[in-house]
């Protein structure tokens, strides 16, 4: 599966925080956030393993009891099941695949 670049297809996840699926298959999805600066993502956990990769920006990200500073370059994984949640500390994008696929981002 092959998609092409798109502005359009964005949803307002939480206030300052915007979500595009951009491609997914069987057992993986990816998912491109754009964060406003200030933009706040709860701690939350799930039962989808996470990885992801900034692209800009400046984000500070607690992954269970650790926390991160992390710039464009740096990327993370998240076990499944794991406490963690998220603050743009300027404007960020950040690209995140889950597996399984999270039906609910389809």
């Amino acid at each position: 599966m092959l998609k092409k670049h798109s502005s359009e297809g964005y949803k307002q996840a939480l206030d300052g925080i915007k979500q595009k699926t951009l491609v997914h298959g069987d057992k993986t999805l990816m998912v491109e956030f754009q964060l406003q600066q200030n933009a706040t993502l709860p701690l939350h956990s799930h039962v989808h393993e996470q990885t992801g990769y900034l692209v800009t920006g400046r984000i500070r990200l607690t992954i269970g009891a650790d926390v991160h500073d992390v710039q464009p370059g740096d990327s993370w994984c998240i076990p499944a099941g794991t406490l963690h949640g998220a603050e743009s500390m300027e404007e960020s994008v950040a690209v995140e695949v889950f597996s399984p696929v999270r039906e609910e981002y389809k």
